[in-house]
């Protein structure tokens, strides 16, 4: 499955069902994170967490095209580990002025100390489901990235 690089946040949760409404609740670390701001509109995707959710669920046989079930993957975590290495460039600027960069699927790397276009070679030092937090190792200059 291909992901777009306008993803803003990826985690887990419930379909509930509330006074005939189906609601997800996006968790509170969405926000204080700032992968994203409450008040804001977006668009969500559903992606099944495991092969066996869509085999047990009668419902949902024959719904999906088979392009989407060849390409659906089973979440494995982030894609970085704490004291890994990465050469990234900085794409936003966070609410605190912190550096952010996406490494793959989306996944967020905040890099404090930096500006948008900066090109550094980071390395992870908190590593959260859905963040990463980084500290700059060495600064790059654009050609080098």
């Amino acid at each position: 499955m291909e992901v777009s690089d306008t993803l803003q946040t990826l985690y887990t949760a419930t379909v509930e069902q509330e006074d005939g409404t189906h609601q997800i609740t996006v968790p509170e670390r969405e926000i204080t994170t700032g992968a994203i701001t409450g008040g804001e509109t977006y668009r969500v995707a559903l992606i099944s967490t495991s092969a066996s959710d869509t085999d047990a669920t009668d419902t949902t046989e024959g719904t999906q095209s088979p392009e989407y079930a060849d390409h659906q993957q089973e979440y494995d975590g982030p894609p970085v580990e704490e004291g890994e290495q990465r050469d990234v460039e900085i794409k936003n600027l966070g609410d605190q002025g912190d550096g952010i960069a996406k490494v793959e699927r989306g996944y967020v790397v905040i890099v404090p100390e930096t500006s948008v276009g900066d090109r550094v070679t980071v390395e992870m030092q908190q590593v959260r489901e859905n963040v990463a937090f980084a500290d700059v190792v060495e600064r790059k200059s654009p050609q080098e990235l």
